[in-house]
């Protein structure tokens, strides 16, 4: 069996789960999530510890659970701690702020690009050149970052763009004569 799928979740005090055959519902101080579990994994509560085994012994209900158990992980670390991403803004003139629930980027295009928040996704602008994404769904704070560095990538010349803080661009070596 998948070595993930054999690591329990621990559910913290402040969290509340509830399985009802198999749909799966979080609730938490950031909100609450549901997800209905595949119908080959069976999900199995006691007290405070979800695991989670295959109904039957094959190669894809094996994969599914460790699948499974990682995104009901997500979900418990969603509802009680939150995900962020954090992005920066390399550029002379570029700037982000908020107005509202849309969020204001200069990046040197001709003109500002507006992008509408989703619900259930905060976006914060501690200074000028940065921007975070806070939420409880890890797979659309990730997709929300995402969206916002499409806009103007690091380019591999200057550097210039939107970035995740982390993230490290390699740059090339200007044209020789």
């Amino acid at each position: 069996m998948s070595r993930v799928a054999k690591a329990p979740v621990e559910v913290p005090s402040n969290v509340e789960v509830t399985l009802q055959g198999n749909d799966i519902q979080v609730k938490g101080p950031n909100g609450q999530m549901s997800w209905q579990c595949h119908r080959l994994v069976e999900p199995v509560q006691d007290d405070s510890v979800l695991t989670f085994r295959p109904r039957q012994q094959s190669t894809r209900a094996v994969a599914l659970t460790g699948t499974t158990r990682a995104l009901v992980n997500n979900m418990v670390v969603g509802v009680s701690e939150g995900f962020e991403r954090r992005l920066e803004l390399r550029g002379v003139g570029y700037r982000a702020q908020m107005q509202g629930n849309t969020l204001n980027l200069t990046l040197g295009f001709s003109h500002p690009v507006h992008y509408e928040v989703p619900e259930g996704v905060t976006i914060e602008c501690p200074t000028q050149t940065e921007v975070v994404v806070k939420g409880a769904d890890k797979q659309q704070v990730g997709q929300v970052a995402a969206q916002i560095r499409g806009y103007r990538p690091p380019e591999p010349y200057k550097g210039k763009g939107v970035r995740y803080a982390n993230e490290r661009v390699v740059l090339k070596e200007a044209k020789k004569k």
